[in-house]
């Protein structure tokens, strides 16, 4: 860069979140497996950014955002081609934008009735972005210290969420322990949503996907254990220790590209 010459801005909306979230997510190998939550203005700004996000910044048609085919954006040619496929039927697709050891980008495309069920992100920041459509959010967070259940292996978890969101909403922001970390997304109409991971999921690194059911605060006893306020705001989660099947694809991600 000649002396004198300020930085060219990003080319894009795609490149401004990636170089932000470069500046402001640390490598888990210079900071440990679990490196501490972002400062709260460094979040907000990539809230902040995010916000702004449209379906056309990333490469998607705004002309079928309502197609209730459930495929929308994400037609193959053989669904082109064939005749219309059970709602039931259809795939989540997944786009991803950018991943490395500090941070992933990706959308998350739902066709109208599709569930990602509830899943915890240990040791993670999440920030989501509904990019259009509506989906049901619920989410909680651990009660601390742990109480577990006195009949099965289920630990008590506050409701943090339990609502509809339609497009266009603020970014919302998951923490470790705090902000909602078990979530599950069920869509109203069809939707996607943008997501920012950091750090992403790593086997090696232990920050492995655990899906849960969630038992009313009623159905089961935690002995002496008194709660605060409502029953209906806590929930028992029991790990599922079988595998979770979810009727997912990778699609092409055709918006602007991240120049690293």
């Amino acid at each position: 860069m000649a002396w004198g010459v300020p930085p060219r801005p990003p080319s894009s909306k795609v490149q401004a979140l990636y170089e932000l979230c470069k500046r402001t997510f640390p490598s888990p190998s210079a900071a440990g497996t679990s490196p501490s939550p972002p400062p709260a203005d460094a979040v907000r700004s990539i809230s902040s950014l995010m916000d702004t996000i449209t379906p056309a910044d990333v490469g998607l048609r705004g002309d079928n955002a309502e197609d209730d085919r459930g495929h929308g954006f994400f037609e193959s040619n053989f669904l082109k081609g064939s005749a219309r496929v059970a709602r039931w039927a259809q795939p989540i697709t997944y786009l991803h934008i950018y991943e490395c050891d500090a941070f992933s980008i990706g959308i998350f495309c739902l066709p109208t009735s599709a569930v990602i069920p509830l899943h915890d992100h240990p040791g993670m920041t999440v920030l989501s972005k509904l990019l259009y459509g509506s989906m049901h959010v619920k989410s909680y967070d651990w009660i601390e210290p742990t109480v577990l259940a006195s009949t099965q292996p289920a630990r008590l978890a506050k409701l943090h969420t339990d609502d509809v969101r339609t497009a266009p909403c603020p970014t919302s922001v998951l923490y470790p322990q705090s902000g909602g970390n078990m979530h599950c997304f069920t869509s109203v109409s069809s939707c996607a949503v943008l997501d920012v991971l950091a750090p992403p999921y790593s086997e090696d690194a232990g920050r492995i996907c655990t899906y849960f059911h969630d038992y009313p605060f009623s159905s089961l006893s935690a002995g002496q254990t008194k709660i605060a306020g409502n029953p209906d705001s806590y929930a028992w989660l029991e790990a599922i220790n079988t595998p979770v099947n979810i009727y997912m694809r990778p699609g092409t991600y055709t918006g602007p590209k991240v120049q690293t």
